[in-house]
């Protein structure tokens, strides 16, 4: 089995969160129509995707350090304004998703509800921001500091082994 190397990290995280963003989608979708546990299971898993996010997440940033974006001009200022409500929010958005599963669970639906509806939008800006800000910085520009990146082709052998 080859192993994911940590210039793969980004790539997954990135598709950890386009999933997490479908997930969600497709969780609101589902409550909306009343389909519980259709709703329960995407949930659960957008909470998995992000907790294996988050995971990669500090394991490849510890292991590669601080990656710079080489973008100038007026991307610089509009990638940094991205990065920082990202981050700020992502911060906030874990007792929120924290408080809304353990309600779900304890079958405090109406204080589910409640918390749900700030939960949601926020949920979604972090996954769909922590996209862009990948492709920004790992796609569109040339990152500075970043383990030498590994094709496509590598990243989706792994995954897909023939």
């Amino acid at each position: 089995m080859r192993m994911l190397g940590l210039a793969s990290l980004p790539a997954v995280n990135a598709t950890l969160n386009a999933a997490c963003t479908i997930l969600l989608i497709l969780g609101y979708a589902l409550i909306r129509r009343r389909r519980i546990l259709g709703h329960r299971i995407c949930m659960l898993s957008a909470f998995v995707c992000s907790v294996a996010f988050l995971v990669f997440y500090i394991y490849f940033h510890t292991h590669a350090g601080i990656i710079r974006f080489s973008g100038q001009g007026w991307i610089r200022p509009v990638y940094f304004v991205l990065l920082v409500s990202h981050t700020v929010l992502a911060v906030a958005t874990l007792p929120l998703v924290l408080m809304a599963l353990s309600l779900a669970l304890s079958e405090k639906f109406t204080r589910h509800r409640r918390i749900a509806r700030w939960t949601l939008p926020v949920w979604l800006y972090v996954s769909v921001t922590g996209v862009v800000i990948y492709w920004l910085l790992y796609i569109a520009y040339t990152p500075v500091g970043a383990p030498a990146l590994q094709s496509f082709l590598t990243f989706s052998l792994f995954w897909f082994p023939v």
